[in-house]
């Protein structure tokens, strides 16, 4: 019956929150204040309190194993993301924690904790915000989920030093761990792709990683984290983590149900909310001036920041851990964060045209790398999409044609193209600042090989705005998406899987009419 209870009271206001245009967690911890507050009435009690505490433990677990599955070093390993990320957490400090420790008349320690727990931003509002816009690859989205990257990883370590955990003899284990990934690649690979994949998820994420680390005296959270990070550069690891993503969701629905049933939020509370509030612009303009210092474009900047400016669900991970009084207060804080961020994101590129003439003058003559402008000189032939079908789209017209040119939104990619000595340059298709400066005098003919239905519609719909004239094919896995690339401006859209079997089925012939037995290219092997 109180599962039931908890359900219901999530549900509809989760719906209400979705509704209102906000993000669902939001509803969730009203959920879990109103179920504080008639808890009398429903007869809660609370041995129930324990389990919602384990499930949100287990949310929080498969949180940082999806997190830890992210963690591509290359990616950010980049100096505007590092630097971006501990300058701003450095800064944050320096100014909350001698703030708070006056104002609030607290100590030292938990004065500094409290800094930290303000200092980070919202992964789970970030990714969401920029899914809805399909901009989780554009540059300015990877910018921003790689500082994020850093604030989690800060946030696992300041957990780990103040849970009060000794860690036993067996914690240098720990180091062995890389040694384990050809195992762990090969249970992934044996798993399939169904539900034996999501059961591996969690024997990593919990036993292994969770229970695992504090059997030794580490960090659960920790464990979980390098579960996921061992598995990250697994051609499926993307997979694994979209089987989980239901999993996880339902759990961390405890975890924001248990913060407000923790409590309810007294005037105090709801001051210290509104201050913090109040303050979130400045982290939002420290964030863009940080990132101008990098040579990143304003407007690159400006939409980076804007993701950053709110308080995260880390905070309050963190403050169940070291700080359990600030807790309630926290939850409204970073409820309200979301309340305000949520609806101004939606509106980011409409804000940065309106501001533009005042905060582009602000940028570096000198560009960052990855957002030089291109130009396309006398390339004929452009592919954009450098995987594995642009790659071997590439590799065919390589035979034939001598002006030929691909683009990729990943700058880990162009290393590996460039020594494989293709003509390959950084631009995101889906960035309306690259197709405003984009230079193609002699472009006759356009594949489209973006991973995203969405990232291709917006290419072909973005070359003929630009008065391209020429031929535009892409391919996809569905059918349905045909229609839709069509009309965005493509000349046609091909179906891979049918494309391939054509390819096999041509490779069959030529055995069968000459007696050869030549293997068959790499892209269908």
């Amino acid at each position: 019956m109180t599962e039931a209870i908890w359900i219901f009271f999530a549900f509809t206001l989760g719906l209400l929150a979705r509704g209102a245009g906000l993000p669902p967690l939001v509803g969730y911890l009203v959920a879990g204040f109103t179920l504080h507050g008639v808890s009398d009435e429903l007869g809660m009690d609370t041995e129930s309190s324990e389990i919602l505490a384990h499930l949100a433990h287990l949310g929080v677990l498969l949180l940082l194993f999806t997190v830890g599955l992210k963690l591509k070093f290359r990616s950010i390993l980049r100096p505007e993301v590092i630097g971006g990320g501990l300058i701003h957490f450095a800064i944050t400090c320096l100014i909350f924690m001698p703030g708070l420790y006056l104002l609030l008349d607290i100590g030292s320690q938990e004065a500094l904790l409290l800094a930290i727990a303000l200092s980070f931003s919202s992964t789970v509002l970030a990714a969401k915000v920029l899914e809805s816009k399909q901009e989780l690859r554009a540059f300015h989205g990877r910018v921003a989920i790689g500082i994020l990257i850093v604030q989690d990883l800060i946030a696992l370590v300041v957990m780990s030093v103040t849970s009060g955990n000794t860690p036993s003899g067996f914690a240098v284990l720990v180091f062995a761990l890389p040694l384990l990934r050809p195992l762990l690649f090969r249970l992934m690979d044996a798993s399939g792709h169904d539900e034996l994949l999501v059961l591996l998820g969690l024997m990593l994420a919990l036993a292994i990683g969770g229970m695992g680390f504090e059997v030794v005296g580490l960090s659960s959270e920790l464990g979980a984290l390098l579960m996921g990070a061992l598995l990250a550069k697994h051609p499926r690891a993307v997979e694994l983590s979209n089987s989980l993503w239901s999993v996880k969701e339902v759990f961390l629905v405890g975890f924001f149900l248990q913060i407000g049933m923790s409590g309810l939020p007294d005037d105090h509370a709801l001051l210290f909310a509104v201050i913090a509030a109040l303050l979130m612009p400045l982290k939002g303009i420290l964030f863009f001036v940080l990132l101008l210092v990098f040579r990143l474009r304003s407007r690159s900047s400006f939409l980076s920041s804007l993701l950053l400016a709110n308080y995260s669900e880390f905070g309050l991970i963190l403050a169940s851990v070291a700080l359990p009084q600030w807790l309630v207060p926290l939850a409204v804080t970073v409820a309200l964060s979301f309340v305000l961020s949520a609806p101004i994101n939606r509106l980011a590129h409409p804000l940065y045209a309106r501001l533009a003439r005042y905060i582009d003058p602000l940028e570096s003559s000198k560009r960052h790398p990855d957002e030089q402008p291109v130009s396309l000189g006398d390339t004929r032939v452009l592919v954009i999409g450098m995987g594995r079908t642009g790659t071997a789209a590439y590799e065919e017209l390589r035979q034939t044609e001598s002006r030929l040119m691909g683009l990729d939104s990943d700058p880990a990619r162009l290393k590996g193209h460039r020594e494989a000595g293709r003509n390959v340059f950084f631009a995101d298709a889906e960035d309306y600042n690259f197709w405003q400066h984009l230079d193609m005098p002699g472009l006759e003919a356009v594949i489209l090989c973006l991973h995203d239905i969405e990232g291709k519609k917006i290419a072909a719909r973005r070359l003929r705005e630009r008065g391209f004239d020429g031929f535009i094919a892409a391919h996809t896995l569905h059918e349905d998406e045909v229609a839709q690339i069509r009309d965005a401006g493509a000349d046609d859209a091909y179906l891979t899987m049918s494309e391939t079997g054509v390819a096999l089925a041509g490779h069959v012939n030529h055995h069968l009419n000459s007696g050869s037995r030549t293997p068959l290219p790499e892209s269908l092997g």
